[in-house]
């Protein structure tokens, strides 16, 4: 079939994977329709019928009209085939009959019309699409004990991929309804299932919160999220909390706080894994960016600065500028004046009052100074420090 669309048959009515192929070659045609409703012309006319788009809709119309039929969710798309139908129809005719000015205006009306019913033919499709996957991956997620992890990751990414697209209503509602964030919170926290599972569940949500925050953010700091993500303690579920945190900003940091996982976040500073180290200063980062008095009181409290100094000494044994002087590559040295950029942070952050950063950032001086390092490497250090906050 000309257009991109083949020719197709089924056999069964009922038979969703067929529909499904029906229904992807039409929405293309109606794709192709909208950006290009007139394309081929007869002597300087339009000429409907020889649109390649216009035929494929129009013979896949006739191949698909008893699974329409037989779909209460595809009335409307069959209604709109229809009405396509007849602006073609009204088209072609308009074109035989007319010349001058009036025919050339009637066919720029006709054009649009056609435009604008692929565009809702397309939309029809796509939400059918649509409800299908969510069904279907609400269906492989209730029985995830039961699932292969490659499966499950699978439908995950999937998820993730289309949702990433963009905010669609209907999509945002089937997937509501079915309460796909349930189970995948479910499968988060449910330590039987495999670390990478978990991970893939994790990244679904993460994109769930940039597909409409205002709706999801709730079920985030009302669930149990963060405290899975805390100890499921990878590098990936601690780069998911920092884009988190990122995203919801202080309500998920003061979540993390009242949980009493601070502890544990500023624990992953010493890990004996050099990637969760690495994750680990970014959320620290992150924290202290958005985070109110009181998270930054906790990881004071838990002797971040001291630990903050360790890492920083791990760097070139301390030597934090290059022989010309300019400050290294943060990626090749992920730890170079990590106090100083933990104390900028806070100075032009969001969570914290002016009154409040002033206070903090004696508390950080101070406490650099009470760290086991040399004079010469606390100076080096508060240098950086009263040399980053400033503007």
């Amino acid at each position: 079939m000309e257009g991109g669309a083949e020719t197709l048959s089924f056999t069964s009515k009922d038979d969703t994977q067929q529909v499904l192929k029906v229904l992807e070659a039409l929405k293309q045609a109606s794709h192709d329709l909208q950006k290009n409703p007139d394309s081929k012309k007869t002597d300087g006319d339009v000429c409907y019928t020889c649109s390649p788009s216009i035929k494929a809709l129009l013979e896949l119309e006739n191949e698909s009209e008893s699974i329409l039929s037989n779909d209460p969710h595809l009335t409307t798309l069959s209604s709109h085939l229809t009405t396509l139908k007849t602006l073609i129809h009204n088209a072609y005719n308009s074109r035989q009959r007319n010349r001058g000015i009036r025919s050339f205006l009637i066919r720029r009306v006709n054009s649009h019309e056609i435009s604008r019913v692929a565009g809702l033919i397309e939309s029809e499709i796509q939400a059918w699409i649509d409800r299908e996957f969510i069904e279907t991956l609400t269906q492989t997620l209730r029985r995830a004990d039961e699932t292969k992890d490659e499966v499950l990751i699978d439908s995950m990414e999937q998820f993730e991929e289309r949702i990433a697209r963009g905010f669609d209503h209907e999509l945002q509602d089937s997937i509501l309804r079915s309460k796909v964030f349930t189970e995948l919170e479910t499968i988060l926290c449910e330590s039987t299932f495999s670390k990478k599972v978990r991970e893939a569940s994790a990244f679904a949500i993460a994109e769930l919160i940039k597909f409409n925050k205002d709706v999801f953010v709730g079920q985030v700091l009302m669930g149990k999220t963060v405290c899975a993500l805390i100890s499921l303690s990878s590098v990936r579920s601690i780069q998911i909390l920092s884009t988190l945190i990122k995203s919801i900003k202080s309500p998920i940091v003061d979540e993390i706080v009242s949980n009493g996982e601070i502890p544990k976040i500023i624990s992953f500073l010493t890990s004996d894994d050099s990637s969760i180290r690495i994750m680990a200063m970014d959320c620290v980062l992150e924290i202290g960016y958005f985070g109110r008095k009181d998270a930054i009181d906790a990881m004071l409290e838990e002797g971040l600065v001291k630990k903050l100094v360790e890492l920083q000494k791990s760097e070139m044994g301390g030597v934090l500028m290059d022989v010309r002087g300019e400050s290294m590559n943060i990626e090749m040295h992920p730890f170079a004046s990590c106090v100083a950029r933990f104390a900028v942070q806070l100075e032009v952050g969001e969570g914290l009052r002016q009154r409040e950063k002033r206070a903090l950032k004696q508390q950080v001086l101070k406490r650099v100074r009470e760290a086991h390092v040399s004079d010469a490497e606390a100076a080096t250090i508060v240098a950086e420090v009263l040399w980053g906050s400033s503007p």
